[in-house]
């Protein structure tokens, strides 16, 4: 027997620890474990989840009805059914990016498909923005439309954001472990997000030879989606759908071919 077998066997507590297959288990640990370092020491907890978008309704509230008057009406559901998309998807593009290099510790621990953290980083986000969902939805009941028939598109149009974002996260991350400047870009790409989007503003303001454009761009298709069903109480157009639908799938495909091909070399980078 060589002597580093026998090493092994004298301290068994050095041998490499093995993943053992089960994909739900790593996904719902990865996302307990997100959840509890994210709300850790914090005195309001999931509070402060429902406070940045209130805010930001307030303001765009105050600004567009009494300086600017857009003369939409609920405003301030027509706004925060902007807000909340938004919010999701750029948190969840900016922590799946980040998520390989923050995670490098068990990435090079453990065995496990590298390509589990950022999808886990996306799907934990989700779950700490749900707060932010049921705000909408509730305040829609109270003060807009209702809940109407249409609403059952809301999953739909929402599972297509979640694809074009874990698309975007591979990515990201894996690029992101070779240039961490990478996630700057991301930051910035997400303030010009913000004022590309209609969250604040309706498509009809958008001169026409740029309207097709947005509606190509998932996030703004996921939000006037979300416009077209909880504050109009109407059906979400079929190109709309079609158009997320399409690019969403690309994206992720393209995500997961990137994430394969970027990913031989992460331990060197990590």
């Amino acid at each position: 027997m060589s002597a580093g077998a026998a090493a092994l066997n004298e301290n068994p507590a050095i041998v490499e620890p093995r993943w053992n297959g089960d994909y739900l288990f790593l996904v719902q640990n990865l996302i307990s474990k997100d959840v509890r370092v994210r709300y850790r020491n914090m005195s309001l907890g999931v509070f402060w989840s429902l406070l940045n978008p209130l805010v930001m309704m307030g303001v765009l509230w105050f600004v567009f009805t009494k300086i600017y008057d857009t003369q939409i009406p609920h405003f301030a559901v027509f706004a925060l059914c902007g807000i909340v998309p938004y919010n999701v998807f750029a948190l969840s593009w900016l922590t799946g990016t980040t998520s390989l290099v923050e995670s490098a510790a068990l990435i090079k621990r453990v065995p496990v498909p590298r390509e589990i953290i950022p999808i886990s980083a996306v799907l934990s986000n989700c779950v700490h923005m749900s707060s932010q969902v049921i705000l909408l939805l509730a305040l829609v009941a109270l003060t807009g439309e209702g809940v109407n028939i249409y609403w059952l598109f809301l999953p739909l149009v929402w599972f297509l954001e979640l694809l074009f974002v874990v698309g975007l996260a591979l990515i990201f991350s894996g690029l992101n472990v070779y240039v961490r400047d990478v996630r700057y870009v991301v930051e910035s790409a997400n303030v010009v997000l913000f004022w590309l989007v209609p969250i604040f503003y309706p498509l009809s303001r958008i001169p026409l030879e740029f309207r097709e454009f947005y509606q190509y761009n998932p996030v703004a298709a996921l939000v006037l989606a979300s416009q077209r069903i909880l504050v109009d109480g109407a059906y979400p157009q079929t190109s709309l759908l079609l158009k997320l639908a399409t690019v969403s799938t690309l994206t992720f495909v393209l995500g997961w071919i990137a994430f394969r091909r970027l990913q031989s070399g992460f331990y060197n980078y990590l």
